[in-house]
Formats: structure tokens, C-alpha cells, sequence
């Protein structure tokens, strides 16, 4: 590990005036479906104008964050760097023995570092939440722990949070969505995660 030398930047990044989202969450394996309804999710973002940027597997393969320890990966540096000039937030978790996986409570609990920042933590910010699982009760019971975990960040889940049983066919064998619904309910999670961005500004 190596410590970290980004400087405390606690302004928005905006890019020509863009919303810029950022979307965590997946699992180690490449093109699970949880990252496949973040990359969705986040395309609808850029579609609508807004700047994204994920962080799915290899990228939140994180050491176990330490409170005492301030030396930070390359990647774990880079993510609270996207954080802090974060607009919203977009947090994606399969629904593991009913409820968040540990390596997305783990990429989660680096936000700790923002805690001395002049705004604390993900305060005011918007915070949208997708989960994949088999089955619903996995699933939606998972968006109830992503939710709660956005209030203790000072975050606003939106309105909207989108649970996918993946027990059903959501994709078909290449990858593509094909569930009409779930996206539609991604493509809104989308709006609502911009349009409360853009009051926040």
C-alpha cells in the first residue's frame, strides 16, 4: 500500500456544467449482473448529460478499510478522488445471504475519509440504489440495507430503488437487457438521480 497525496477537493465536479455520477458496486466477476444494471444505469446518466464514472470489481478489490491506517492504494485513493467531487452517487449490490456483499460495504466504508472534509461524508447528495439477487426477498431486502447506509452517509436515496430478481430473464445469453420493466425502472432511477443532482446545484 502506498499513501495516498490527492489534495482535499470538496467542490462539485462539473464539466461544462455536467452532473457528474459516480457508480460503485458489482461483484469480482466481470459482467455480473449487478454491474451490468450499474453500466445501464449510468448509460441512461450520460444519455440525460450527465459525466460518470465506475468503479465495478478489480476496481473495489480493496484492502479491508482501517480508520488508523491513512495509507491508501492507488485505486482506493482514486475512489475517494471521485467521491469527493461527486454529484450523486449510484450504488449497486447483489444481495448476498440477504443482504449487502462484503466487498461493496467494504468500498463503502472508505467514505469514512471524506469525514473531515468541509462537506462531511456524501451530505445532501443524491444516492440511488440497485440490487440484483435471486430471488425478491434477497433482493429487496438488500435495497432496504443500501438505503439505510445512504441516510447514515447524510445522502437522499431516490424515490425509486431498483430491485432485479435475476432468477427471471432479465438478460438474454449475450448480456443485453431484455426485461422491458426493470429497464424502464433503471432509466428512471437515471432521471431521478440527475434531477435531484441538478436541485442539490
Amino acid at each position: 500500500m502506498t499513501a495516498s497525496t490527492t489534495p482535499v477537493t470538496t467542490e462539485p465536479h462539473r464539466a461544462g456544467g455536467r452532473p457528474f455520477v459516480v457508480g460503485i458496486g458489482g461483484t469480482l466477476r466481470a459482467g455480473s449482473s449487478t454491474e451490468r444494471a450499474l453500466r445501464h444505469c449510468l448509460a441512461a446518466v450520460e444519455r440525460n448529460g450527465g459525466e460518470t464514472r465506475l468503479f465495478a470489481g478489480p476496481d473495489i478489490d480493496l484492502p479491508m478499510y482501517s480508520p488508523h491506517d491513512q495509507a491508501r492504494t492507488a485505486e482506493a485513493a482514486a475512489l475517494v478522488a471521485a467521491l469527493r467531487r461527486a454529484d450523486a452517487v449510484v450504488i449497486g449490490s447483489p444481495g448476498y445471504h440477504g443482504g449487502v456483499s462484503g466487498l461493496v460495504k467494504n468500498a463503502l466504508d472508505y467514505i469514512e475519509d471524506l469525514r473531515g472534509d468541509s462537506v462531511v461524508y456524501l451530505d445532501n447528495k443524491p444516492w440511488g440504489c440497485i440490487s440484483c439477487a435471486y430471488g425478491w426477498q434477497a433482493a429487496v431486502g438488500t435495497i432496504g440495507q443500501l438505503r439505510v447506509i445512504g441516510h447514515a452517509l447524510r445522502a437522499w436515496p431516490t424515490p425509486l430503488g431498483v430491485a432485479i430478481n435475476s432468477a427471471e430473464p432479465v438478460w438474454d445469453a449475450s448480456g443485453e437487457l431484455v426485461d422491458e420493466t426493470v429497464r424502464g425502472q433503471l432509466e428512471l432511477l437515471a432521471t431521478q438521480v440527475l434531477a435531484f443532482a441538478g436541485h442539490r446545484a
